[in-house]
């Protein structure tokens, strides 16, 4: 077997409606093959792998599965499965899983869920190895590739902080973000809704706050000065001087860096000149800055309590204890570590809940003060203390003590958060009671955290976990009912997608919306271009839905983007499909009209229910999308159509469906009897006059559109009415003007159906000789290319062929195809092949007399718009008079 394509599709895609691995997997002679013809590979998968005996295949029951490898299945199909068992196994409940062939032999897509892109990708090809080996009668140990697949997953995954935020967020239907690959950097929710945070310090958190709990001496200063208490202390540059601290203080004493954090560095219960001496040295080597400052303070005697507080309420407390073992009166310590470490709660790090245990120089001083070493057979019941601090971080167990706390003591731990100036703040506490004033014990606060780690609260050692990640969550989103999302209209179709998307972001630009938008030629935010290129695929989501401006999202979804990487966003609340029709057939195994209306269906199949508010706009006019279309649509639909008395909307309209169409020369909106005048399609620019049909379709899906979004009838006549076909608001798309007497229509058209659109609009308005300058990427089939030719052979007078973009095909080839189709066509048409784009446009502007008509169908929109000086743009009512 040979995997020939293997990615992750990021969103809904032509085979889920969620993220999936895809694997073009050629399993070569293996086509031969099929399991039946393999003895005992069903009883060997499922010996090596137990748990997939729950696969209900398409069977239905459990078992399924197995049963269809006994029956005969393919490789592909095999391997599917093996990819999906390998991610439950460690850890990542996943099911959904598809394998279908394609118009090659032995070539077959392979689709299944994952939740961690890079640990999906990984299963797939210990996947394609494992079922390999099964068909070859080879031995298969499955430990080393879950091993290597942990491995991926601890690499890649959330810490358990940033994870229960992301959870409790994915709980609410909060779409979120990693914005730095290797970082926590995370953003929750759309454009102006959108909040960000790292690990636990959210956008929102306070520098000064952080930069208090950064450096200890500053903490105590503030929080003693309001009357919180606080251990005495004293900053230290040299041991000399933690010598004369720990006299004045009084012994015991505690070392600790001035700025540092999960307690490292820290050393307690100091009572020696020699234990100062090398606490202040392990104090030194954890300063996080250039100072040299380590603090000297009381050791105030008491339990380490860390208390939780979020948006100025508490709502954690654990009883933390640092990293011990208790004697059974068998083994040793060093053996009883051995064997706590085997915990599967613990982990390396944050990866666990829990972290392994470390023998270091502090662990060995404390066991020489309890008079033990590491091969001492400790006592039953008798308790080594291996930490000096009780951070989880180094191995230290939790208590959740949350409902104990006395009302009196949560009142001062919240003031602590505010006196701090910390949205979320983790307070180390040392006291002996929780359930007590802390007046009248001893304690102390001894650090507050920026940025606290949540492990201990989410899953204690003992006690009930706290659901932190949620009160964080309600924090940054107040609203119970806010999911975070902005108002995402996504646009698809062989041909118009870019008019449509332009229009429809004018219109709600109109409308005070601020709006980003992604199409075929640029990002824009609020009329800004930020990103220019091909943006009618995934990229352009993640570039506006991360924008903090945007209060709207419209975006251009072309074939491509879907089939490569999905959609990029979940779900939209509109979506638009206008048309489709034969173009880029051939590719990626998108041979029929039919293949690629499942392929265009994806963005209504992802569009809102109706019952939660999502529309679907419908050319009524093209058959495909009445009959695809209208299947796969979840939300409410809304047509238009050039009809008004289209008969497959009758009941539609009975059941006071919407319909945008023309009446009497005017665009208007139809629901059940009621009908409303939008505006007059000879006041609208891109209409021209009526010359061009396909863009009044345009114009009524962007209206539907944003009708769908509640846009105000008097909103969508001004956004249509403002809209013109110049290079400023629709640069490659219809643009016409006069350069020196001749005509000019500059657009996009690379495909026969776009041409046949074009055609009214290109008699209409020419005269004398139609001037043609136009390509084709190569990437199109040889029919299709030689189709265009002749369609434009029967358009233009005059037609120069050039090639930009031969995509995979010898040099020329792609000319040769459309300049041939365009001879076939057997025309009087003048052909010729001027392979430069530039040149071809020169040529042809060259040829042009006043009067004539250039058609200019070109890649570099804006070089062949300064090709053509003295231009002027006719006004509305010249055009009429054209």
């Amino acid at each position: 077997m040979n995997i020939l394509e293997c990615r992750a599709l990021r969103g809904p895609n032509y085979y889920s409606r969620y993220q999936a691995i895809y694997m073009r997997l050629d399993i070569e002679e293996l086509e031969d093959r099929p399991s039946d013809k393999v003895p005992g590979i069903a009883e060997k998968l499922e010996t090596l792998i137990p748990t997939i005996y729950e696969h209900r295949c398409s069977v239905g029951e459990a078992g399924g599965f197995l049963q269809r490898v006994r029956n005969g299945t393919y490789a592909g199909h095999m391997v599917e499965h093996v990819a999906i068992e390998l991610q439950n196994l460690i850890g990542f409940s996943v099911g959904y899983g598809k394998t279908v062939d394609s118009y090659e032999k032995g070539i077959y897509h392979v689709v299944f869920r994952y939740r961690d892109e890079a640990t999906g990708l990984a299963a797939g090809e210990a996947a394609v190895e494992i079922v390999k080996k099964l068909y070859d009668g080879e031995d298969v140990d499955l430990t080393p590739y879950i091993d290597s697949l942990k491995e991926v997953r601890d690499a890649n995954a959330l810490g358990p902080s940033t994870g229960s935020i992301v959870n409790a967020a994915k709980a609410r239907n909060i779409p979120w973000y990693n914005l730095t690959e290797g970082t926590s950097y995370t953003q929750l929710g759309h454009g102006i809704k959108q909040r960000r945070f790292q690990a636990t310090v959210t956008d929102a958190s306070g520098i000064i706050g952080h930069s208090i709990a950064d450096d200890k001496e500053w903490t105590k200063q503030v929080l003693d000065d309001a009357g919180v208490p606080v251990p005495r202390g004293q900053i230290c540059y040299s041991v000399e001087e933690a010598q004369e601290a720990a006299d004045w203080l009084g012994w015991p004493v505690v070392t600790k860096p001035l700025s540092g954090n999960h307690g490292r560095g820290v050393t307690t219960d100091i009572n020696t000149p020699e234990d100062l001496k090398s606490g202040f040295e392990a104090a030194l080597a954890r300063v996080r800055d250039d100072s040299g400052a380590v603090i000297v303070e009381n050791y105030i005697k008491g339990e380490d309590h860390r208390i939780l507080v979020i948006d100025g309420k508490l709502v954690a407390a654990a009883r933390r204890r640092p990293a011990h073992v208790v004697g059974d009166g068998k083994h040793t310590i060093q053996q009883l570590v051995d064997i706590e470490n085997q915990d599967p709660r613990r982990g390396v790090g944050h990866e666990n809940v829990l972290t392994q245990i470390a023998i270091d120089v502090q662990s060995e001083r404390l066991l020489e003060q309890a008079g033990y070493t590491l091969d001492t057979v400790l006592p039953e019941g008798e308790i080594a203390f291996l930490k000096s601090t009780a951070n989880i971080s180094t191995g230290g167990t939790a208590a959740d003590i949350t409902d104990e706390v006395h009302p009196e003591v949560r009142f001062m731990m919240e003031r602590v958060g505010r006196l701090i100036g910390l949205d979320i703040i983790g307070i180390d506490l040392l006291a002996e009671n929780l359930s007590v004033p802390l007046d009248q014990q001893s304690a102390g606060v001894v650090e507050v955290n920026a940025g606290p780690g949540f492990r201990m609260h989410m899953a204690p050692t003992h006690g009930s976990p706290r659901p932190v990640g949620e009160h964080v969550v309600s924090m940054l989103f107040p609203d119970p009912t806010d999911d975070g999302r902005i108002p995402i209209t996504a646009i698809t179709g062989t041909n118009g997608k870019t008019t449509t998307t332009r229009l429809t972001t004018h219109i709600l630009r109109q409308a005070g919306r601020s709006v980003g938008m992604g199409c075929t030629g640029t990002v824009e935010i609020d009329n800004h271009v930020i990103l220019r290129g091909d943006y009618s695929g995934p990229a352009a989501a993640q570039a506006v839905l991360r924008e903090p401006t945007v209060e709207h999202a419209v975006l251009e979804v072309a074939r491509g983007g879907i089939m490569r990487r999905g959609l990029g966003f979940d779900e939209a609340d509109v979506g638009v499909l206008l048309n489709i029709a034969s173009d880029h057939l051939g590719e990626r195994d998108i041979h029929t009209l039919e293949d690629l209306a499942r392929c265009k269906t994806v963005v209504v199949d992802a569009t809102k229910r109706q019952e939660d508010g999502g529309y679907c706009v419908l050319n009524a006019d093209d058959p495909l999308v009445m009959d695809q279309g209208t299947y796969w649509a979840r939300g409410e639909i809304i047509y238009f159509t050039m009809n008004p008395d289209n008969p497959d909307l009758t009941e539609h309209l009975s059941n006071l469906g919407m319909v945008l169409t023309v009446k009497q020369g005017k665009i208007v909106m139809m629901r059940g009897k009621l009908t409303v005048e939008i505006v007059e399609v000879n006041d609208v620019p891109i209409a021209f006059e009526g010359h061009a049909p396909f863009n009044v379709q345009n114009a009524m899906a962007a209206a539907a559109a944003a009708l769908a979004h509640g846009i105000e009838i008097d909103d969508i006549r001004a956004g249509l009415l403002t809209f013109h076909p110049t290079p400023a608001q629709m640069p490659g798309r219809t643009n016409y003007f006069e350069a020196e007497g001749v005509k000019c229509l500059i657009d996009y058209g690379h495909n026969v159906p776009a041409l046949e659109a074009l055609q009214p609009l290109v008699s209409g308005l020419a005269t004398k000789r139609k001037i043609g300058v136009a390509t084709a990427p190569g990437n199109r089939r040889d029919e299709d290319l030689a189709a265009l030719g002749a369609q434009l052979a029967r358009m233009c007078d005059i037609l120069y062929v050039y090639e930009t973009d031969s995509r995979g095909r010898e040099t020329g080839e792609t000319a040769k195809l459309i300049h041939d189709g365009a001879v076939s066509a057997r025309t009087s048409a003048q052909i010729q092949t001027i392979m430069d784009e530039q040149e071809a446009v020169a040529s042809a502007i060259g040829e042009a007399e006043p009067g004539d008509f250039l058609l200019l169908l070109v890649d570099d929109i804006e070089g062949t718009t300064e090709r053509l000086k003295g231009r002027t743009y006719p006004t509305q009512a010249e055009l009429a008079k054209v």
